[in-house]
């Protein structure tokens, strides 16, 4: 009974604090900046244990209209005398599968979003995963595929037919209508003595062959680019842009294109808007707007941030996180994403209309994965590597290549309504996005938009 008095307690004080009654949107949520630099320059110096904290509890929203509740309402739905039963999330090795991977992608994406906080960054992480994998069938089952694993959140799984439902996931998510095309291949120097077993139990599986290349020559990026774009409908171009190493001799490549198709359209697009820049005078950029707009809302205190879930066709998803400070908020925002948050967002927003307005998301972003590995737990793999069931040779990673290509137009199969709507989502200022599939919770591409002005196709 007392947790419900202090959580109603709470949301009063909140909402009187944070809920702006201005005419022209009424139910527009603002938090107080001088209260959101207080509050962030705490919870920067423990931003972990905020994420354990977020973990081990569902994900606290305030939905806007969440405000009503009365103390009735919830004292009737209340049992005192028993503990409230954790629910598993994800109850199926497809969803556990999508759920490790997914966690993978964030703890890398984290990892990229660190180089520099000032930047746009993006990430098509099931590409990388799938990449790693074929690589773990070619290690050492005692150490490097341990090692390999355990970053790739694999050693959370109970999954005797690992393999087997990692191909199964992909197979899905590159279904016709997602929008989503993928190419993850290993490459080896041509010196490296690869056991054929190898070669045959990577095509078996995943229906693309590790190959061999002279390494260094421009012949390699010739026909590095070539496949990739073949693997992406011509979509992702010049995949490499400078020879590959020559003291090396592994060089796992991910790549990933995305064109999602949005169920409501937006019925403008094109015009140019301002966008603020932190520490920089306002972007000019092309913006898509629709009034009424049927989202999913929430405001999460938190984090400082207001986020919303936009449905896509073929049950893909886009979730927009829009912090009310980018200098404190943004990096909780990125600390605090997991399979299991995500999963809770997409179950507690709320349905609501709204007048939505979205930067055009239209770019391409490439980047070599490998200074990151070890802040992945691979040092030691980095250091000692053990691809003894790929070659008896010692073989070194050289580098791991990845870029995304993703196109957003502003088509959709339905029209709003015309009935107008009192909330306002303005998307014109730094924000961070995910694209996600609904049916397996898998994250298909994340990123960081800080100036969409910078962005090039």
């Amino acid at each position: 009974m007392a947790f419900y008095q202090s959580i109603l307690r709470y949301t009063s004080e909140w909402a009187g604090t944070h809920l702006s009654h201005s005419c022209a949107s009424p139910w527009y949520i603002q938090h107080s900046s001088v209260e959101a630099a207080a509050e962030g320059k705490t919870r920067a110096v423990d931003v972990e244990y905020h994420r354990a904290e977020r973990m081990m509890r569902p994900a606290f929203l305030l939905c806007l209209w969440a405000f009503s509740l009365s103390y009735a309402q919830l004292s009737e739905t209340e049992t005192p005398e028993e503990e409230e039963e954790a629910v598993e999330l994800f109850t199926t090795d497809r969803t556990k599968m999508a759920a490790a991977t997914s966690d993978f992608g964030y703890k890398l994406f984290r990892s990229l979003a660190g180089r520099d906080p000032k930047t746009n960054v993006f990430l098509a992480p099931i590409s990388v995963s799938a990449v790693l994998t074929q690589l773990s069938m070619g290690a050492s089952p005692d150490r490097s595929e341990r090692w390999l694993y355990r970053a790739l959140r694999y050693h959370t799984l109970q999954d005797p037919k690992l393999h087997d439902t990692l191909r199964d996931l992909l197979a899905s998510l590159k279904t016709p209508g997602k929008g989503l095309s993928i190419a993850a291949r290993v490459y080896l120097a041509r010196r490296l003595r690869v056991k054929p077993e190898y070669l045959d139990l990577v095509e078996k599986q995943y229906g693309v062959r590790p190959k061999a290349v002279t390494g260094g020559g421009p012949k390699d990026v010739n026909d590095i680019n070539s496949w990739v774009k073949q693997q992406t409908d011509g979509k992702v171009n010049g995949f490499l842009s400078k020879p590959l190493a020559r003291n090396s001799g592994v060089f796992p490549v991910g790549a990933a294109y995305f064109k999602g198709k949005w169920i409501t359209r937006f019925s403008q697009s094109g015009a140019m808007e301002d966008f603020q820049v932190d520490g920089e005078a306002p972007a000019r950029v092309p913006m898509m707007q629709q009034d009424n707009y049927p989202v999913k809302m929430g405001v999460d205190p938190d984090l400082g941030c207001t986020i919303i879930q936009i449905q896509m066709q073929e049950d893909v998803s886009m979730f927009v996180f829009l912090p009310d400070d980018v200098r404190q908020n943004m990096t909780l925002v990125e600390e605090s994403l997991t399979s299991e948050f995500v999963q809770d967002l997409s179950m507690t927003l709320h349905s609501v209309q709204a007048a939505l307005t979205l930067p055009v998301l239209k770019f391409s972003y490439s980047t070599d994965l490998l200074p990151l590995l070890p802040e992945l737990g691979l040092d030691e793999f980095l250091a000692d590597t053990d691809l003894t069931r790929m070659t008896a040779q010692t073989a070194k990673l050289g580098s791991l290549s990845h870029k995304v290509v993703m196109e957003m137009a502003p088509e959709g199969t339905q029209y709003a309504n015309t009935a107008s709507a009192p909330l306002t989502y303005r998307v014109d200022r730094p924000f961070l996005f995910l694209v996600r599939d609904e049916a397996s919770g898998a994250l298909l591409l994340i990123g960081r938009i800080m100036n969409p002005s910078s962005l090039r196709i």
